[in-house]
């Protein structure tokens, strides 16, 4: 398949089910696949393949923890949105709930694989859903949710669409059409979501961004440096998955080593820096622990005993300056290379970090007088028997 005969498919799908809806929503979270959605409905759009909705509302997935070249790219395409008068909402989670201030402020270890992986639904599906009940709360009708799911992007997702394939009454072909977005609750029946670009080939993805959207005939996008931020010519190859900015539940930070193979972004490398202090704030030392049996509020005995709980202070306030540091001396060489600064925290975030440290914030069910979690002890069950604790029990669970 090539460009032309997947944009033609692209378009059938939106005919097919966007005219069942008056307001539209796109999904944008400044990855490629969303980026290549985004500028290829905009530029249908404004060529009348399409017809324009009676609403357009853009919907930018802000983490806080995108990769300083993938984030630039997507202010140059939000300051193009709002040249062309595109309704763009900016989605942050909370403050409180912001990555770094969750970890640092509140004391929550950062996330991991196993048994507390809270990262993504909490900075990015959830305000993302927030977003969308109030923007639903504020129209009449229906609206249709647009995202860049692909086919081929994980095992899991491709089996999720092979069974919903005729749901709700898409024909195959015509995208991934569905009437409730799971995660909405709140809006259930008024929102369906379509993926247009589900039957587009990562290469695909590739020749739109870096041939077709930056010719005038499309818009002008500027989608190159996203490209690039990819891997550039040899993006397709390297295939890297872009994540958080050392993002603690890989085992190597693919995305951010391609990055830095590029020598205009080699200044970014002390970033690199920032999953060993995540893995390190996980370790025993620099948590504490429950002592003792713990009754939860069933009556009953918690199944993991005497298990590791939140930062203590000293470790929260050593990886904040940690952290700062890194982002002075990546910011020191990129004042002098004239190149753009990142803010990994800014001054908000490092305030109300300090604020919650100097409060004694601690997660609910944690009192801050518990031992660290490298203090040794037995384990003494309710029916007397004592066990030796072995160290690594998980986790800071429950209401984090």
């Amino acid at each position: 398949m090539e460009v032309g005969e997947a944009m033609e498919l692209t378009v059938q799908s939106l005919i097919a089910h966007g005219d069942e809806h008056d307001h539209w929503a796109i999904a944008w979270s400044g990855g490629k696949d969303s980026t290549a959605t985004l500028t290829l409905i905009i530029a249908l759009i404004e060529s009348g393949d399409i017809k324009r909705p009676r609403t357009l509302t853009v919907f930018y997935a802000d983490t806080r923890q995108e990769l300083p070249p993938l984030y630039i790219a997507s202010l140059q395409i939000m300051a193009k949105l709002r040249t062309l008068g595109i309704n763009l909402q900016v989605v942050r989670a909370p403050l409180d709930k912001r990555f770094l201030v969750y970890i640092l402020g509140r004391g929550v270890p950062p996330p991991n694989n196993n048994t507390l992986r809270w990262c993504t639904r909490q900075i990015k599906v959830d305000p993302m859903t927030a977003a969308l009940e109030q923007k639903l709360n504020e129209l009449d009708g229906t609206a249709l949710m647009i995202t860049g799911v692909r086919q081929g992007e994980s095992a899991i997702r491709d089996r999720r669409i092979e069974m919903s394939c005729g749901k709700d009454g898409a024909e195959c072909g015509q995208g991934w059409y569905q009437k409730l977005l799971p995660e909405a609750k709140g809006i259930k029946g008024r929102l369906a979501t379509l993926a247009p670009i589900l039957h587009w080939r990562v290469c695909l993805v590739w020749d739109w961004l870096k041939i077709y959207a930056p010719m005038a005939r499309y818009g002008a996008w500027d989608t190159e440096a996203l490209a690039d931020a990819y891997g550039g010519d040899e993006a397709e190859e390297v295939n890297a998955r872009t994540g958080c900015t050392g993002c603690p539940l890989t085992d190597k930070d693919m995305a951010l080593d391609t990055i830095l193979l590029n020598p205009q972004w080699a200044y970014l490398a002390p970033l690199k820096e920032l999953k060993p202090i995540y893995r390190e704030l996980r370790l025993p030392q620099n948590r504490l622990r429950k002592a003792g049996v713990e009754i939860l509020k069933s009556g009953k005995e918690a199944a993991n005993p005497q298990r590791m709980g939140p930062l203590t202070f000293a470790a929260r306030l050593d990886a904040l300056e940690r952290i700062l540091g890194i982002q002075a001396r990546v910011n020191a060489a990129a004042a002098h290379l004239g190149r753009p600064a990142i803010d990994i925290l800014d001054q908000e975030e490092e305030a109300r970090i300090r604020e919650l440290i100097a409060a004694e914030t601690w997660p609910d069910g944690w009192a801050g007088d518990e031992p660290t979690a490298d203090t040794p002890m037995d384990i003494e069950y309710g029916n007397g028997v004592v066990q030796p604790l072995l160290f690594g029990a998980e986790e800071c669970s429950g209401n984090a």
